[in-house]
């Protein structure tokens, strides 16, 4: 610090000064020069090094001084540090570099200078003054303000220092050699004087040495850069720049990929060559991390998966498609969405490129549908939707990855950023070269029979292209492939390419494949039709008559435009022609339209939500004029591939909206009005409110707790499954601005939702529904009270029995003599009030509850015998069907209540399952052989034969009473899991019994109802569900040799190739996978999984090392291979975690699970036997299973999502907890070696794959961290874990480099 005065300031610098140039002029030497003047300066009690000593003795050189003499004095002054290095540096930066030209030889000595002080990082910042130092450099150089850090700490404005003179020197050499014009950009720095140089004209001699010495300059300034880049702490230094200033890195290096290709002086270089430059320029941004982040090789991504190699990292995804599969429940989220972000986590973590990944999904589709084929009969999503996950849902999630890439591209071109090279598309090409390599995988590419022929129509079609022969749809619609000439015989594969094409992922240019068809023909069949009806002569204008309905109803729109001109027709035609637009709608375009099926399900989404017409005055809601059409749309959409593929496309939330605002206005009305449709069928208001109610119902588990899945301290997760979760969902979709446009699967959600109301809709805009929502959740809570004599509701309850047991003859016997007073004034057996009461939907609904009470109280009692009881609450059905969901409602309700005694189904009052249960039995035991599970043994003594609860034999013979027809199989849709639901909670064995019942009404359904019944086994005992696990585990790590799916492991023995009695002349045991995935929904409880799935982690990580040991050529564990099956192992357990309990599970395994284990002594008695290999493979375990499950629940990125908001304080507190045990806060019992590789593997990861979510740490946090890890002399994963940290932090990384010596 200065200590004197302001006044004499300016004299004691012209005093410096004075005695500098007598000493050069008498060429004093530049060390007594230095002695006196250092000493000189400590008796004024100033401080050295001294800045602004650095500021004149520069000023005295440029450019009056320009002499040896006065150079030799200033290098002096540095070595002995009288004035700071890193100032004179930066403005000798600012003078010389400009003037390099006419003063050569002051660059020449610049650089010199650079090359003996600029690497001096530790000695240079433990100087006095430093941070003063810096300041003054940072005002000098305007270094926050060209690169819009506003930071005062020093050892940022060092980064931002050392990163601008590397790249001064850049901008020079590239002036040097005329190829700064080359640049699009303006040069950041100055390379050239501002004013014009008249005073340096130089002799034709002198000139030409001149010339000389900047080529020696230019050289010497590319190998400067080439030194910057190679010193240990300057390299690291600019990789901070690169981690935290990443648009101006880019900038820097595409004048550095000018230098690369351009330069002369870079090629006559004796010290480094372009090739050198390059690889320090890609090495930049490389920090050496553990083994468990090390890239690795996916050979054969995506092959059948058998076996653990590389491509059974992949089984996440596979696990998510069948899973996606399970028809007993929809998802309010889109399932583009979901697959995107799985894709997106497993590109991260295992660092692979976009042609691996994709490769990695289209095989995983293809696996989906191989795998169920010819998949089993029941009410269940079957071929269609497999079919439709395939080519619909994967292709818009590849092209939305490619459109993210391309449109992120385009956007900072528009912003001035210029990056061309991203423009081009990287994963388009990627996505092109992995559809090229699906031609090598034939055997996952054979089309199941019910799509053969739109296969060869796509083979006809490339085929067609290729022979130069121009032919419109009208052709293919009349056309056979056996009329062909030659083999035009298809694949999935062209299927998939055509699905591309229709996206503009592609173009027709894809026909041109080597081997995508078989050859060329030289003309067109004879004897074809020149026009048939079909979509092309519907487009050009033909009429909708019968004939071209229906064939535009069995035949898939091919075209946008085709489908749009329906959709008009549905809008703006007449009664007659909005139904017809409905029926094809419904038809074979959306079950098989694959490349036109988003646009197919958001039209109809549309059409169920009608806009008002402009000169409509009724007083009624406008919807009772569409009746006709909404009906048509209600039933051709209620089968369950229908509602599955609307749940796939993420249309459920919009759905329920429609059917809400459907079932508010046709449940009110009296049923006093019918339409007749176009086929003679009469319905009425009932019959459309039922069908629009029963749909509505399938969204969400309605006859579940809305608590029985919560899970830690976040929401449970039935409320996800609620009408006002569904409704808040769809109103999210309304956001129409900020960064959800990004997002293409949001635009489009956000385009339907506001076709159809472009306000935000609650629950409380539907009164009627919100009141029998309320009673619903009443009846579930507690036992039915509140029935008032004289009421409304008790006249419909009495208007109700009475229709239901009209033909009882018992005279007026009262059923309040049986009731819990419910309904103490209803009577059985008047034949007065037989006509069905004109009642409201609403209002018989609200009666319900209450009847279903009265009907089986009297049967428990005997006053109603088990058919007269089936026989009035099937005319209820059959009077409202809607009813049916109410029914469920109670009898689910009372048998979780357990206050009704059992009744034996003997045959004579109730139905017998005794014909079959003994071989339900045998094929429960064949379908788990492969799992280990006991089944507990059917067989009933004679004494006791099979017995269910009253609630439940009355619903299971009720739902036997109905025909298996398409009218009453969407109401079965409804009624099926709710009955396996409840049969499923009820004591063993229950639910075989229910199966067996149905087996002897459904024969083909046998083998849907044998394997429901076979999950039950999992539901009643915790250990059976550990067991599955465990085999689950086994069978994809080819652990258990007795295993009689496969023994070779990998995602073929998870998930298998299918089930039923058709597979191998009988029922066949059932892949473990599936088995879970079938079962884990039906888990009340999914908190005890978490230290489950990590002890059978460990456990075959055990029996990795142990039981399969891959030899090296020294004789121990391949580490690699073994690693290899750990990664597949916590990948599988990850998936487990993520499906089963999502975002609670996850946070509970962070907060709770894992710090509870490491805190814990766990002990092995072969981990001595293995040295160190066991209890690292256990660390790295633990470290990929916790990556996997946060990528598959946060992301990897910022998004707007729920659970990526919860990220930053759920992983704040488990790095609190690794910060605290590595600071000695908290004792860790398990092996040192463990807790050392799960560390140090986890922050590898989160750095090398997650860096946004170290983004979100706080900078003390990080500070620790890295403390930790220095005493482990984990230097380097330290130095990265603060380089990914922001610019808060970059300062502390600066100066751990600094302090570390690197």
């Amino acid at each position: 610090m200065e200590v004197a005065t302001h006044m004499k300031c300016s004299s004691i610098w012209e005093s410096i000064i004075g005695q500098t140039k007598v000493a050069q002029s008498k060429g004093s030497d530049p060390m007594m020069w230095s002695v006196q003047i250092s000493t000189e300066l400590r008796s004024l009690g100033i401080s050295l090094p001294c800045v602004e000593l650095g500021k004149h003795l520069v000023s005295h050189i440029c450019w009056q001084n320009n002499v040896p003499i006065a150079w030799k004095f200033l290098e002096k002054a540095l070595s002995l540090k009288i004035v700071p290095p890193f100032l004179v540096l930066a403005l000798l930066s600012l003078r010389v570099i400009p003037h390099r030209h006419s003063c050569p030889a002051a660059f020449r000595l610049y650089m010199e200078l650079l090359k003996r002080h600029a690497f001096s990082l530790k000695e240079c910042t433990n100087l006095p003054n430093y941070h003063k130092t810096m300041n003054s450099i940072d005002k000098v150089l305007d270094l926050s303000q060209i690169f819009g850090l506003q930071e005062n700490e020093a050892s940022v404005q060092l980064v931002l220092f050392i990163f601008s003179t590397v790249w001064r020197l850049v901008d020079a050499a590239l002036d040097d050699e005329g190829l700064l014009q080359l640049t699009e950009n303006e040069p950041k720095w100055p390379v050239r004087p501002q004013d014009m140089e008249i005073d340096n004209v130089y002799e034709e001699k002198r000139k030409e040495y001149g010339e000389i010495l900047q080529n020696i300059n230019t050289i010497m300034a590319v190998e400067l850069i080439g030194q910057f880049l190679q010193n240990k702490a300057t390299s690291k230094i600019l990789y901070l720049a690169r981690q935290n200033m990443c648009t101006h890195w880019e900038s820097f290096i595409q004048t550095m990929q000018l230098l690369l290709e351009h330069s002369s002086a870079l090629r006559n270089s004796k010290c480094i060559s372009p090739e050198i430059l390059l690889k320090l320029i890609s090495d930049a941004h490389k920090i050496k991390v553990h083994p468990v982040v090390q890239v690795t090789p996916l050979v054969n991504s995506a092959g059948l998966c058998i076996g653990t190699s590389q491509s059974a990292l992949w089984l996440p995804l596979d696990m998510l498609l069948e899973d996606a599969m399970d028809g007993s429940q929809v998802n309010a989220t889109s399932a583009i969405e979901i697959i995107t972000g799985l894709v997106k986590s497993l590109q991260a973590i295992h660092i692979t490129s976009w042609h691996a990944i994709f490769l990695g999904l289209w095989m995983a589709a293809l696996r989906l549908v191989q795998r169920e084929r010819d998949p089993i009969e029941g009410p269940v999503p079957r071929l269609d939707t497999r079919l439709s996950m395939l080519l619909s849902i994967t292709t818009l999630v590849v092209a939305d990855l490619v459109e993210e890439e391309e449109s992120v591209a385009v956007d900072e071109f528009e912003y001035g950023l210029e990056i061309k090279h991203r423009i081009s598309g990287k994963r388009r090409m990627d996505l092109i070269f992995s559809l090229q390599n699906l031609h090598e995988y034939q055997s996952l590419l054979t089309p199941p029979q019910s799509v053969i022929s739109a296969a060869n129509q796509a083979a006809s079609k490339a085929m067609m292209f290729i022979s130069g022969i121009n032919v419109g749809t009208a052709y293919f619609d009349s056309i056979s492939t056996m009329d062909m000439p030659i083999d035009c015989s298809g694949t999935l594969h062209h299927l998939i390419v055509e699905s591309c094409i229709a996206r503009d992922l592609l173009d027709s240019s894809a026909y041109l494949w080597p081997g995508y068809v078989n050859g060329h023909i030289n003309q067109l069949p004879h004897n074809v039709p020149t026009e048939v009806p079909g979509w092309s002569s519907f487009l050009k204008g033909a009429s909708l008559t019968p004939v071209m309905i229906n064939a535009l109803v069995s035949t898939p729109a091919s075209s946008f435009a085709e489908i749009e001109k329906v959709f008009e027709i549905a809008c703006k035609g007449s009664n007659d022609e909005r139904i017809a637009g409905a029926t094809i709608l419904c038809g074979a375009s959306l079950i098989r339209g694959w490349n036109i099926q988003e646009h197919t399900v958001y039209f109809i989404t549309r059409l169920l939500s009608p806009p008002v017409p402009g000169d409509y005055s009724e007083n009624e809601s406008h919807l009772i004029s569409y009746a006709p059409m909404l009906n048509v749309l209600l039933v051709g959409i209620a089968p369950v591939d229908c509602v599955q593929i609307f749940s796939l496309h993420g249309l459920v939330p919009e759905l329920a909206g429609s059917l809400m605002t459907i079932c508010e206005v046709f449940g009110s009305c009296v049923p006093n009005i019918s339409w007749t449709l176009t086929t003679g069928e009469e319905i009425s208001a009932h019959a459309v409110f039922s069908n629009a109610f029963a749909l509505l119902l399938k969204l969400w588990k309605f006859n579940h707790p809305p608590v029985e899945y919560g899970v830690g301290d976040v929401p449970p997760v039935g409320s996800q499954l609620t009408p006002e979760y569904l409704l808040l969902v769809r109103n999210s979709h309304l956001i129409s601005s900020g960064n959800s446009l990004k997002d293409p699967n949001r635009r489009r959600l956000a385009r339907v939702a506001c076709s159809s109301s472009s306000k935000p809709i609650f629950v409380d805009s539907f009164p009627k529904l919100k009141v029998w929502y309320r009673q619903h959740l009443a009846c579930i809570a507690s036992p039915l009270t509140g029935l008032v004599n004289g009421t409304p509701v008790h006249h419909t309850v009495d208007a109700l029995l009475n229709m239901m047991f009209r033909k009882i003859n018992r005279g007026n016997q009262s059923v309040a003599n049986v009731t819990s007073g419910s309904s103490n004034s209803s009577r059985l057996g008047s034949e007065e009030g037989y006509l069905r009461p004109k009642l409201p939907a609403w209002d018989i609904l609200e009666a319900v509850p209450f009847v279903a009470d009265a009907a089986l109280t009297a049967c428990a009692h005997g006053r109603l015998s088990p058919r007269e009881l089936c026989t009035g609450l099937k005319d209820l059905a059959d009077y409202l069907p809607a009813t049916l969901a109410t029914i469920v409602s109670y009898f689910s309700a009372e048998v979780t209540r357990g206050v009704w005694k059992s009744v034996f189904m003997n045959g004579t009052d109730w139905p017998s399952p005794a014909a079959n249960l003994s071989s339900v039995e045998e094929q429960i035991k064949k379908i788990l052989a492969a799992t280990g599970v006991d089944v507990p043994s059917l067989a009933a003594g004679v004494s006791s034969p099979a017995a269910l609860p009253l609630p439940l034999a009355a619903f299971v013979s009720l739902t036997i009473t109905y025909k298996l027809d398409k009218a009453s199989q969407r109401f079965l849709d409804l009624a099926g899991p709710a009955l396996e639901t409840l049969a499923a909670g009820c004591p063993w064995p229950c639910m075989p019994i229910v199966a067996s019942l149905w087996t002897q009404k459904a024969k083909r359904w046998s083998d849907f109802l044998v394997f429901s019944a076979s999950r039950t086994v999992f539901l009643h005992s915790n250990d059976a569900v550990v067991q599955l696990l465990r085999s689950c585990f086994s069978a994809t790590l080819g652990l258990n040799t007795s295993c009689c799916i496969s023994s070779n492991g990998g995602i073929g023995a998870l998930l298998g190739h299918g089930f039923g009695s058709h597979f191998n002349g009988g029922i066949s045991p059932v892949a473990p996978g599936i088995l879970y995935l079938r079962v884990y929904r039906s888990i009340r409880d999914v908190m005890f999984l978490r230290e489950e799935i990590v002890s059978l982690l460990m456990q075959t990580v055990e029996d990795i090392v142990c039981l399969k040991p891959k030899k090296s050529k020294y004789g121990h564990a391949s580490f690699a291979a073994a690693l290899t099956e750990v990664k597949v192992a916590a990948s599988l357990g990850a998936s487990v975690v993520f499906l089963t309990g999502g975002l609670g599970l996850v946070q509970s395994l962070f907060k709770e699970t894992l710090p509870s284990w490491f805190m814990s002594i766990h002990r092995s008695e072969k981990e001595g036997k293995r040295g160190g290999i066991l209890p690292m493979l256990r660390g790295y375990a633990l470290a990929y299973l916790a990556a996997l499950c946060g990528a598959f629940i946060w992301g990897i990125d910022s998004s707007l999502s729920a659970a990526s908001k919860r990220r930053p304080k759920i992983l704040g507190c488990h790095m609190e907890f690794l910060a605290s045990a590595l600071d000695g806060k908290i004792s860790v019992g398990c092996d040192p070696a463990t807790w050392h590789a799960y560390v140090s593997g986890f922050l590898s990861l989160m750095v090398r794959c997650t860096p946004t979510w170290i983004l979100e740490l706080n900078v003390e946090l990080l500070t620790r961290l890295c403390k930790g890890l220095r005493q482990w002399n984990e230097n380097e994963l330290a130095l990265a874990l603060l380089g990914v940290g922001g610019h808060g932090i970059m300062g502390s990384a600066a100066e751990m480099i600094i302090e570390t010596e690197f």
